[in-house]
């Protein structure tokens, strides 16, 4: 008999409009509106990338690309169902979780579209999965908590570092320094033993070592606005060090991301470029996997093989 097994998706997702901004940035924060100076910030920060993110419409190719690649893979007797679930906008978490119980899906598996764990990210996606699942009797659910160190997620982050030094000149590809960078969390999950900091740097040195690096080095970006400390050095005063020390061929490789949005785009594309053009770095940043085919593969395997270590 066929069975079907459900993949839920998980993403931070974003508004569909700058209409939609001031109510997300509500959602964000937990009920509370922003103030109009934060709104009118962030609203800039979307019109100043073309007004709307790609992040929804990339979330939605990577989901199709990854049920498409699983059954095309799949043996008689299994095929896969994947629906997508947002922390931040519609369809939200519950909402797939309820569209897998009303569809008869007894086994699934969930992962969120990021491949470092925090319990304050990844964290927060299982635990709005699992209260969403106490409502959905005999749908069975177990998550892929990371992936940092999948060689098929570390050669499809290789290849485009690769393709960015090669966008140098020879000569100085040997001392240009490689900035790997992540979502900046509050400082507080240092004492908690989170394991988030750890696995950026295993990431990071993975990559070097494959790549044969010689320089390479760790920076926070898109810190939040809250009166706690949070994770540093920000990647702004990284690039401000390097120029003081010399450096002027920068590479920067955002890991802790995986598709082009708000914190890539306007972060990294407008912020870190306006002002390494000002110090006077050249500064590349690696191309985000997206929904390209490789990385695709990357998320098939990571799910088959996590499904088979369940059946073990």
């Amino acid at each position: 008999m066929n069975k079907t097994v459900g993949i839920l998706v998980m993403a931070y997702g974003t508004p569909q409009s700058l209409d939609h901004v001031e109510a997300y940035y509500t959602h964000i924060r937990r009920g509370r509106k922003p103030t109009p100076e934060l709104l009118r910030d962030l609203i800039d920060r979307y019109k100043a990338i073309g007004g709307v993110s790609p992040l929804n419409e990339i979330t939605r190719m990577q989901s199709q690309g990854l049920e498409t690649l699983l059954n095309a893979n799949a043996n008689n007797n299994r095929t896969y169902r994947v629906y997508l679930g947002m922390k931040h906008c519609s369809p939200f978490i519950q909402d797939a979780i309820e569209d897998m119980h009303r569809d008869g899906i007894e086994e699934a598996v969930g992962f969120v579209l990021a491949p470092h764990y925090s319990v304050m990210s990844i964290g927060t996606y299982i635990q709005a999965a699992e209260e969403a699942l106490q409502k959905s009797d005999g749908l069975h659910m177990t998550f892929i908590r990371s992936w940092h160190l999948h060689p098929d997620y570390l050669q499809a982050a290789a290849r485009r570092i690769q393709d960015s030094l090669e966008k140098f000149p020879k000569q100085v590809q040997k001392d240009i320094r490689v900035v790997f960078s992540a979502h900046s969390l509050p400082e507080k999950i240092l004492s908690m033993g989170d394991p988030y900091p750890r696995q950026i740097h295993e990431t990071g040195d993975a990559l070097a070592r494959e790549l044969k690096l010689n320089h390479w080095l760790y920076a926070w970006q898109s810190a939040g606005r809250t009166a706690d400390p949070w994770l540093g050095p920000d990647i702004l005063d990284v690039l401000k060090s390097l120029r003081k020390e010399g450096h002027t061929s920068v590479i920067s490789c955002p890991i802790g991301f995986v598709s082009d949005h708000l914190e890539v785009l306007y972060d990294i594309d407008i912020e870190c470029q306006a002002l390494c053009k000002e110090i006077g770095i050249h500064l590349i940043r690696t191309a985000s996997l997206n929904a390209d085919p490789d990385f695709l593969k990357a998320l098939a395997n990571i799910v088959v093989e996590h499904l088979a270590g369940e059946s073990a």
